[in-house]
């Protein structure tokens, strides 16, 4: 008896399909009158292409435009397959960064977010990352996925989550206006209230971006309290050189475990540290694969690069819940070869691209 391509859809996470099957499946569901989204149903008719005929592969994701410069104004229940029926809970509308214009929107379903959660959890329990843990997000919350995966992430282990919430696109406004003294102030406000909850609370995994993890630890108090009381420190939302990463790792927090999380909302999820690199190694960072994967490319022509080479991320998301190929990505990186059995690239040493549709990048504080 053939398999439902929502069952294909929904592998158990210690047996991973069929590569070809797993993307088959996917344009089956998407692009289906039944269960696509009503986005991807009107989407398809502008397409030079049948996704449901001509697309098998990861490599066939190629085909698609890349179109998340379009959730700048999809409502999200245009962006929600009709296959859920009324099962769908949306847990909320998150938004990316605004870098580089307007934010897009996409819907969250609960579905997704529990599953690329169990993901991360598995690499969390192999790394001994204890549970029973109360954790500190230094994190923007409000319309960013960042702060409601550490508040959900806390639960699910057993912790209670403090937050310092924080603005980055106000950050990212002043360092655009030339007001770098303005945007120098606010980060020493949210460091000083992280630095009280560190002082009066019992935290031991502390959640934050590299800027702002880089102003806690300048103060030798806090830094003293991170190294004493703070068991794990996970970083993301903004890049981290390999000169910064190897001196926290090997001078400033020796006895944390330092480990980075890099992600984009338009892949709905983050990548993980891949376990076991040495304080020389460069951060490289494995994919939620199949559901998440990339290809690093040379913008010019885009084939990938060698593996070793420096190129520009493509992302592809493929779940149930959405479908986001061919996103090329406001970040370089290098190549690397992915774990057995995960399809695209690893990717290591992230670091921004300096201008993006023609607008300068500012990371600021995220």
């Amino acid at each position: 008896m053939a398999v439902a391509h929502e069952d294909i859809l929904d592998f158990p996470l210690d047996r991973v399909p069929d590569a070809t099957e797993f993307i088959e499946a996917a344009m089956h569901w998407h692009f289906s009158p039944q269960t696509g989204s009503p986005y991807w149903l009107e989407r398809a008719k502008t397409l030079d292409f049948d996704p449901i005929r001509d697309v098998h592969t990861f490599d066939d994701l190629r085909l698609f435009p890349n179109v998340v410069d379009e959730f700048r104004n999809v409502p999200f229940e245009d962006l929600i397959p009709k296959g859920y029926g009324e099962t769908a809970t949306v847990i909320g509308v998150y938004e990316s960064g605004g870098t580089t214009g307007s934010p897009k929107r996409l819907p969250f379903l609960e579905e997704w977010m529990a599953r690329s959660e169990s993901w991360q959890e598995g690499h969390m329990d192999a790394r001994g990352h204890r549970r029973g843990i109360n954790w500190l997000g230094v994190v923007p919350t409000g319309p960013h996925m960042f702060g409601s995966w550490t508040r959900r992430m806390a639960l699910r282990r057993g912790g209670v989550p403090y937050f310092v919430d924080l603005d980055p696109r106000w950050v990212k406004r002043c360092i655009a206006d030339g007001r770098a003294d303005e945007a120098d102030r606010y980060a020493e406000h949210l460091v000083a209230q992280a630095r009280d909850v560190l002082e009066t609370q019992t935290i031991g995994y502390l959640v934050t971006t590299p800027p702002l993890l880089e102003r806690l630890v300048r103060d030798d108090h806090t830094a003293k309290l991170i190294n004493d009381k703070v068991e794990v420190v996970m970083w993301g939302g903004a890049h981290m050189d390999a000169d910064t990463r190897h001196l926290l790792r090997t001078e400033v927090l020796p006895d944390v475990d330092l480990w980075g999380n890099y992600g984009s909302t338009m892949i709905l999820s983050g990548t993980v540290e891949r376990a076991g690199l040495s304080d020389e190694d460069l951060c490289t960072f494995d994919t939620f694969s199949p559901h998440v994967t990339f290809a690093v490319i040379d913008p010019d022509t885009g084939d990938r690069v060698a593996y070793g080479e420096r190129g520009q991320v493509v992302m592809n998301h493929v779940s149930k819940a959405m479908l986001l190929p061919n996103n090329l990505e406001r970040d370089t990186a290098i190549r690397v070869e992915a774990p057995s059995g995960h399809v695209g690239d690893s990717v290591a040493d992230v670091a921004p691209v300096a201008t993006f549709d023609d607008k300068p990048v500012i990371e600021g504080v995220y």
